[in-house]
């Protein structure tokens, strides 16, 4: 029996990612917080649904006298509505959460693509519209129980996979004297919060391996995180012309910093 499925993932910048499946137990979890919270909104939106459909019948019949035509268009648009919140519920939140919805945030897990970038709209529109099949029959467990990376139908179609979000663990780095003077810079000046802990872990591991890489590997392999570090955390540019292994060595500390207050 699999306790904890753990899978290594080789990220587009050749650094290796080691993730833990959410899990069935988990997920059920996630998904019972998320149907709660959804069910409150359906009976909040029925309710008024129920009391608008009253009013505007009656007014209807004291002036045309036959309602039957109308009473099925209006259940067909509110059928549609309602199904378009149930939809809409799971593609916000992941998208606007990076992967995670109330339940899951409480559960910590999240989503991601098998590239182990976080979802986008298309990603979560997908899981969310075959999410009705999963849940007849109970067929997403059967997917999930029996796909090697614990995938319901909604993950196949999508790309995606759902993790266990693991805090990140503090290591012990040397940072360079410039890199510390940066800091400060960094908290004050951009949004460090929207680090993921997989962007963290690729920082940390390429901090980890550069001493090992060819020179030239190690330069390219620097810009080019410490550009999508750039667009990630919101900075545009700094006021100074800063090496990138610096840049990364500043961002790695003030990613810590931020996490132990």
């Amino acid at each position: 029996m699999r306790f904890f499925n753990r899978f290594t993932l080789h990220t587009p910048e050749s650094v290796e990612l080691e993730f833990t499946l959410a899990g069935i137990g988990n997920r059920a979890y996630a998904l019972l917080i998320d149907y709660i919270i959804l069910g409150v909104i359906l009976l909040v939106f029925l309710i008024g649904v129920a009391i608008f459909n009253v009013v505007l019948l009656d007014t209807i019949t004291k002036l045309v006298g036959t309602t039957n035509r109308i009473e099925l268009w209006l259940i067909a648009i509110q059928g549609l509505i309602a199904f378009f919140i149930y939809v809409g519920y799971f593609v916000f939140f992941e998208t606007v959460w990076s992967g995670q919805t109330p339940g899951k945030r409480h559960v910590k897990i999240r989503v991601i693509r098998d590239d182990g970038r976080p979802v986008r709209l298309q990603q979560s529109t997908l899981r969310a519209l075959l999410r009705p099949f999963d849940d007849l029959f109970f067929i997403g467990v059967f997917f999930i129980v029996f796909s090697q990376r614990e995938k319901r139908l909604g993950d196949l179609v999508g790309g995606t996979l759902v993790i266990q979000e693991e805090q990140p663990v503090k290591a012990t780095l040397k940072v360079s004297n410039s890199a510390k003077s940066l800091i400060n810079q960094l908290l004050a000046e951009a949004d460090i919060s929207r680090l993921l802990p997989e962007d963290f872990a690729v920082i940390r591991e390429y901090l980890q391996r550069r001493e090992a890489m060819i020179p030239n590997a190690r330069n390219d392999l620097s810009k080019q995180l410490a550009t999508q570090v750039k667009q990630i955390i919101g900075l545009e540019k700094l006021p100074t012309k800063v090496d990138a292994n610096v840049f990364l060595e500043a961002v790695y500390e003030a990613y810590q910093q931020q996490f132990d207050k």
